[in-house]
């Protein structure tokens, strides 16, 4: 009986299931926004909260940290007690946490807050499974791609909003809720589970280890500059952080269910999208950070341009257009294309967009060129980088394997504020603002090597471990 519901399910679901891809789309937008809304409220927190730059700084690098553990965490959630509850309640800690940050007036309100935003990011490969079981396997490159490119969108539509609203962060925070709102309820309609929920059991202990590892990593980069790097608290948390990887690692690679499999991440068939989307993280937050630094720094310092939330929000307009327009065409880009071959394209281009900034930041005109350069790069990067981590893995295994590259993808740019942080520190001046983006143009020239090179290997079908 149960066989049967489920194959009614999937039968009516296929009759037309692109309002549910639209609409776990426009949520995945969301989820991206509510990240880089904060990189250009930074200066205006760190007045208004009375606190340091790299203490507000924690606001954007904590919503990182928790969407690095949430998305392992809640996708294997999504495998055992089925994906639209952890969809749905991913969304509504977004609306808390939003309405929390909305009314905060204290730094450390404020990052209690942002802990519960930052477990939407699970929202990705969490619809990117949904969309799996729904579509025929010949649209599912189309469905997988418009999820991906709308992320990119999302994520240049959170500095438009910052700017929108003046650099009024309880209102930014208000609308992010509002919308966060109305996505519950539209996907509380349209999202039904097709399979059929799983057994299993969480690992809280590989999500503990691997929460103190990153932290203990994100701090001592972060603080390098200040501190001392052969400072022994730095020098400490180093080690501290080696350790604990290390447990992590042996953690995960014997217990029964872990909460990342080690060889989802070294498989031939995964790595390539693995270390592309960790270094098109980085690059991506470091290009994205960096410019709105750059471009808020005083006239009188002799270089930046003493802009204003809005006027950042305006430097990254063509970045969210270029990449709104990809996200439109993604689907017939992603039936052209193989995914290896976006990705490698995109990342190349996104690194270019930090040569350029290395080299020419001297008036607005070179942030415009600079941001268009990025929306098309990872327009296109992200529309096939979610089909590239999936591509060779088996069905049962999507949201999982989608899991582990959204994990990789944040880490690296959580690493991208703490690594600015540390550069900025060592190098202060324009100098500095040169070698951050540099750093980015270098992330994303290694990130199309890699898809490159494995997209090659990987020309003939590789089907991803089904067990660690």
């Amino acid at each position: 009986m149960a066989t049967a519901v489920v194959s009614a399910a999937r039968e009516t679901s296929m009759r037309n299931p692109w309002p549910t891809v639209v609409s776990l789309a426009f949520a995945a937008s969301i989820a991206a926004l509510q990240n880089t809304a904060v990189v250009p409220l930074l200066p205006v927190l760190q007045r208004e909260l009375h606190a340091s730059l790299s203490a507000v700084s924690w606001t954007l690098t904590i919503s990182l940290l928790v969407a690095a553990v949430s998305t392992p965490l809640l996708s294997r959630f999504g495998d055992m007690y089925g994906r639209r509850p952890m969809i749905l309640g991913a969304l509504g800690l977004l609306v808390v946490g939003s309405v929390m940050a909305a009314m905060a007036t204290s730094l450390t309100w404020l990052i209690v807050a942002r802990i519960l935003q930052g477990a939407v990011s699970a929202l990705v490969p969490l619809s990117i499974g949904v969309v799996r079981d729904l579509l025929p396997r010949q649209q599912l490159a189309t469905g997988i791609g418009v999820l991906s490119a709308t992320m990119g969108f999302g994520s240049g539509g959170g500095m438009i909003l910052a700017g929108l609203a003046a650099g009024d962060y309880h209102l930014v925070f208000w609308i992010t809720g509002g919308i966060s709102l109305v996505a519950v309820v539209i996907l509380a309609f349209l999202v039904r589970d097709v399979a059929p929920a799983g057994k299993g059991r969480p690992d809280l202990a590989g999500a503990a280890l691997l929460t103190a590892w990153l932290v203990a990593l994100l701090l001592a980069i972060s603080e390098g500059g200040s501190w001392g790097w052969t400072s022994p608290g730095v020098l400490g948390l180093f080690a501290g952080a080696a350790v604990l990887a290390v447990v992590w690692v042996l953690v995960e690679r014997r217990v029964a269910e872990p909460l990342v499999e080690m060889s989802m991440l070294v498989h031939r068939g995964t790595i390539g999208a693995t270390v592309s989307s960790m270094l098109l993280g980085f690059s991506f937050f470091t290009m994205l950070t960096g410019m709105s630094q750059f471009a808020q720094v005083p006239k009188a310092t002799g270089f930046g341009f003493g802009a204003s939330t809005l006027q950042v929000g305006l430097f990254l307009l063509p970045s969210t257009l270029f990449m709104l327009v990809i996200s439109l065409f993604a689907g017939r880009i992603m039936r052209r294309f193989a995914a290896s071959f976006m990705v490698a394209t995109g990342a190349g281009v996104t690194g270019l967009a930090g040569a350029w900034l290395a080299f020419e930041h001297g008036s607005p005109a070179t942030l415009y060129v600079a941001s268009s350069l990025m929306g098309i790069g990872l327009g296109i990067g992200y529309a096939a980088l979610g089909t590239m981590a999936v591509e060779h893995v088996e069905p049962s295994r999507t949201a999982l394997a989608a899991g582990v590259n959204a994990l990789v993808r944040i880490v690296g740019g959580s690493v991208a504020g703490a690594a600015i942080a540390a550069i900025l520190a060592a190098r202060p001046g324009v100098v500095g603002f040169q070698w951050v983006f540099g750093t980015a143009a270098a992330a994303g020239l290694v990130a199309a090597v890699f898809a490159t090179v494995y997209g090659r290997l990987n020309s003939r079908a590789v089907t991803a471990p089904s067990a660690h």
